[in-house]
């Protein structure tokens, strides 16, 4: 009895032990779940997978199957190829036309769309059955998310997706860098060519079919004419082949002027004969080395990339060369809606939101039936939020696709924890009442609502060599969320999120509770301290499209703007007053957003141009909400650190460190980003906060207050990233700088919060002293372990706060800060800051 507890203890120890990972695997660990002998005697013995071969999607499943059950359980799977259909304690896994015609069963199969499945489990029995071998992998991805996730219970249900296009799309260059990327280099692309080893792409794969994506388009939207030589075309073919045992197709963007740029032509005039033929053969080439790549995607006339306008041909005209194309061979082509030029402000009736549809909508019905208009979720450019873009309700006969982005290009670049469904689903949820009928946006793209034969989802889903894939353990949350709805976009986002915190971080109750609070705070934390009432993220659209930046918004003309001067702020993008845009929207919907009174106050700013002392429905003026607001935001993100500290033990060591550093990274910066919008604001429009706390900080020491050697102030531009808009940076950038001061704080226990500069082209290293003893040292290398795009000035992006807690201060202690330049980096310091226990600055 004694050896039988003991070994007990032994086992819990071993299935319960934080092991060491790096995040490779996602959500596809398959941990083991401590199956007991009752559980392990429960579950099947075999796989028969019916008229299965070795890299058909149905091959991949059986040894998915075979690998997932003996991480998952410890029970060894075998499998068998002698189509026995009705054999005991077995996986029987197939199509359904394989199981009819093998099995002989005239049993009631439910009905499948294609890459639809059947799972059924009863005892030590198994079936899974899908319309398509596609189908029968998700099966048994889908089998065995259950038991990862401790879930033996007995099922019989179908399920078919919501639409037949669900693609990721990469901006991977043909360099090996890509745009808006946050995690490393491309998996795909190295030097002008493609990588010689494609294993990580083929763990992509992997990961993509557990959550049924059906196609990949490998390269940038900004794509490069390269991508279409012989060599290129036989290492694309390459990847085809990693993608296809995953039953994932692959598809490429593709440069418009290409004929010129690469094919010699003196023209890309989609109506041109030569122009014509050129696309052909190469579509033709494609096909040649891959029989079933999906198709194309095209991002024409837009931010200066090539398109069909330059001879004066229309936007149909651009995409149906691609679709004429691609039709022999039953291709798809994705054109992207993302077309504007650049706008006067001073123009009150210009409005970059109008452009969607200013485009589109007269071209309904031109684009071949293999077209697909690829439209992003709202009218300006993955903000925070944004309403329904206008265009999903105006085109009746063209296919279309919703965009959405799981690359946090605007929403804090991976290195801020956002959890998007929430977003995403207000989005999907939203009922345009097209001719006061019920026209909800997931039945548009669906094809559903206008009876459309093509439609769907894509997302740029920018994943680099980075083990944690893109750049974060937690934001894979969206990357699995994003497969789940394009799958069922009614699916609950909290049960999305906790299927993958047990897939990934495993079932612990306090584990699963912590991180679903933290991410369903995230968002509206996230959109409260960046830019709320509908006003957009106010970040730095100019360069990095990271930290805040509000200035940048306006007076230039890219169209994001706020409007805002000393009185008023906010688009007037009314019908009688403004822009129009208001007026793209179907009556019911128009008739809203056309009434100040009638506007939720969440896209207030978005509709209407008002006064800071405008009321809300709150009662509060536009003014003091942005004030509240911002320092709610910064408020509630500030606790995502002591609720992650308390999963120490439960995480393994890696993840766990690795998530801190960015938590504890982002509650610095969300107050860079609660003060410098605040003060941007107060500063413009002269209104104090109620509060007093918006420019009153009595619990910092300015850094250009100190005594001073061998530093000297700097005046920080934008001015409101810097308290009291100074810094201090060293005299040279070979010169040691120390910044000195006599603490007048009454003694006790703070938390020391150190806020500085972290710019790229050096790593500047500083040391803090209490009456010359050291209490902390840090690094300026943000670079190596943050992902978000770095910044070579000092300024919102670079702005960044160390903390050291549990600090013992004594009235009259001497503060000393010794910084150490390095590069171009000359040891910013903006501030610092001495917290008592429970106060957030």
């Amino acid at each position: 009895m004694e050896l039988r507890s003991h070994l007990v203890l032994l086992w819990w120890l071993w299935t319960n032990i934080a092991v060491a990972e790096n995040g490779l695997n996602g959500w596809l660990r398959y941990a083991s779940v401590g199956c007991n002998q009752h559980c392990y005697r429960a579950l099947p013995s075999r796989v028969v997978a019916l008229n299965s071969t070795q890299g058909s999607p149905l091959g991949t499943a059986t040894e998915e199957l075979q690998t997932g059950v003996h991480a998952i359980t410890g029970k060894r799977l075998t499998i068998t190829e002698d189509d026995e259909c009705s054999r005991p304690s077995t996986i029987l896994i197939g199509t359904v036309e394989d199981y009819r015609q093998i099995c002989r069963n005239s049993s009631t199969i439910p009905a499948l769309d294609i890459d639809g499945f059947w799972l059924r489990t009863q005892g030590n029995a198994v079936q899974i059955l899908g319309q398509s071998e596609r189908g029968a992998l998700y099966g048994a991805f889908e089998y065995l998310s259950m038991l990862a996730q401790g879930n033996f219970s007995s099922v019989d249900y179908s399920t078919s997706p919501h639409a037949p296009v669900r693609w990721v799309n990469q901006w991977d260059n043909m360099d090996g860098s890509i745009e808006r990327g946050y995690a490393g280099s491309s998996i795909f692309f190295a030097n002008g060519g493609i990588v010689s080893d494609l294993t990580r792409a083929k763990e992509y794969a992997r990961l993509l079919a557990s959550i049924r994506i059906n196609g990949i388009i490998v390269n940038n939207v900004n794509a490069n004419a390269t991508l279409l030589t012989a060599e290129n075309m036989d290492g694309l073919a390459r990847i085809a082949n990693v993608f296809r045992p995953y039953g994932i197709r692959i598809g490429i963007s593709l440069n418009f002027a290409s004929p010129k740029a690469l094919g010699g032509l003196d023209t890309y005039d989609p109506l041109n004969p030569s122009v014509i033929a050129w696309w052909g053969n190469i579509t033709d080439s494609l096909y040649e080395r891959i029989p079933d790549m999906a198709g194309y995607l095209v991002k024409a006339s837009s931010e200066g990339q090539p398109g069909p306008e330059t001879y004066n041909r229309s936007l149909a005209d651009g995409a149906n060369v691609f679709a004429h194309a691609l039709k022999p061979h039953g291709g798809v082509m994705m054109f992207r809606a993302f077309v504007y030029n650049q706008l006067n402000e001073s123009v009150w009736t210009d409005d970059r939101a109008n452009a969607q549809v200013n485009f589109f909508k007269h071209l309904d019905g031109e684009f071949e039936d293999n077209v697909i208009v690829q439209i992003k979720y709202g009218p300006i450019d993955f903000q925070v939020r944004e309403p329904v873009s206008p265009l999903f309700a105006n085109l009746y006969h063209t296919n279309t696709a919703i965009e959405l982005q799981v690359t946090q290009e605007y929403l804090g670049q991976q290195c801020h924890l956002l959890y998007l469904p929430p977003l995403w689903k207000s989005i999907l949820d939203f009922d345009l009442r097209v001719d006061h009928s019920p026209s909800v946006v997931r039945d548009i793209i669906s094809g559903e609502r206008f009876d459309r034969p093509l439609g769907g989802w894509a997302a740029v889903v920018n994943v680099g060599t980075n083990n944690t894939w893109l750049g974060s353990h937690l934001s894979m949350s969206n990357l699995y969320a994003y497969g789940r709805l394009a799958w069922s976009p009614t699916a609950d986002s909290v049960e999305i999120l906790q299927d993958w915190i047990r897939l990934t971080f495993g079932r612990d109750q306090h584990v699963l509770d912590t991180i679903t609070d933290m991410s369903m705070t995230s968002w509206p934390a996230y959109e409260n301290y960046t830019g709320n009432l509908g006003v957009q993220t106010l970040t730095d659209i100019l360069y990095t499209h990271y930290g805040p930046n509000p200035a940048s918004q306006d007076n230039n003309g890219w169209g994001q703007w706020t409007r805002a001067d000393h009185y008023t702020i906010g688009m007037d993008r009314t019908v009688m007053n403004g822009t129009g845009n208001a007026g793209q929207y179907p009556a019911e919907i128009a008739a809203v957003y056309e009434d100040i009174e009638k506007t939720p106050d969440d896209l207030l700013l978005w509709f209407h141009h008002v006064p800071y002392t405008h009321r809300l429905d709150s009662g509060k003026s536009v003014i003091q909400h942005f004030y509240d607001a911002h320092y709610a935001g910064a408020e509630a993100v500030q606790k995502f650190v002591p609720q992650w500290e308390s999963l120490r033990g439960l995480l393994d060591t890696e993840r766990y460190e690795a998530m801190r550093t960015r938590l504890v990274y982002q509650a610095g910066h969300s107050i860079v980003w609660r003060d410098s919008i605040n003060n941007f604001y107060w500063n413009l429009s002269g209104i104090p906060d109620e509060n007093a706390r918006v420019g009153h900080h009595p619990w910092r020491v300015e850094a250009e207050s100190m005594h001073l050697e061998g530093y000297r102030p700097y005046a920080v531009s934008p001015f409101e990233t810097a308290s009291n808009y100074t810094s201090i940076v060293t005299s040279t950038n070979t010169t040691i700088g120390t910044a000195s001061t006599t603490l007048k704080f009454p003694s006790g226990t703070y938390n020391v919060g150190v806020n500085y500069f972290d710019m790229y082209g050096g790593q500047s290293k500083w040391s803090l002293y209490l009456n010359d003893k050291i209490v902390g040292r840090w690094e300026g290398n943000s670079e190596d372990i943050l992902g978000h795009t770095p910044s070579i000035y000092l300024d919102g992006h670079s702005a960044i706060r160390i903390t050291f807690p549990g600090i013992k201060v004594h009235r009259g202690d001497r503060l000393k800060i010794v910084g150490v330049p390095d590069g171009v980096e000359p040891a910013p310091l903006d501030y610092v800051v001495f917290l008592p226990a429970g106060v957030v600055d």
